[in-house]
């Protein structure tokens, strides 16, 4: 509350943020989803929705008909439609084959190195890995439904940059 009287606060450089559903809307969808791949892929790689949210669902579908592990059973289960999130052995390929490149910021057992700031990440386009989260970051602008960032303090996992 009086952070000002505490010597050890500091102001933290945030992104800003511009609300941005990634083309969900225009769509045709309509509520909530936990489609934060979708729309992150669809605002980076400057891609219709539509055909982010069918590439990932054919992407879905068939891991969990070639596969046979945990993810394929619950893909099996649950159904392959990315409204119901998207697991990184399934979306990580499609990124890379967009053009994008994977910069992982985190290591093993060292602790938060990088976090959702200006300050600690590169200019351009990315696509940033958080906690549980997918944001798009473009020219220095979070573009989200909401602000992921928490203030700065947010521990980003790793990022894809467009190469």
């Amino acid at each position: 509350m009086f952070s000002f009287l505490n010597p050890f606060s500091k102001s933290r450089q945030t992104f800003p943020l511009q609300l941005n559903d990634g083309g969900r809307e225009k769509a045709g969808f309509k509520g909530g989803a936990g489609d934060c791949v979708v729309r992150s892929i669809a605002i980076a790689a400057k891609l219709p929705y539509l055909q982010v949210y069918e590439d990932l669902r054919s992407a879905n579908q068939h891991y969990a008909e070639l596969k046979n592990d945990r993810l394929a059973r619950r893909l099996n289960n649950k159904g392959s439609s990315p409204r119901n999130g998207n697991h990184r052995n399934v979306f990580h390929d499609y990124i890379l084959g967009l053009g994008f490149e994977w910069v992982p910021t985190m290591k093993v057992g060292a602790g938060c190195q990088v976090h959702l700031r200006p300050n600690e990440l590169p200019d351009g386009t990315l696509i940033v890995k958080v906690s549980k989260h997918l944001t798009a970051i473009v020219d220095g602008v979070i573009q989200d439904t909401h602000n992921p960032s928490r203030g700065g303090n947010r521990c980003v996992y790793g990022y894809y940059i467009k190469n």
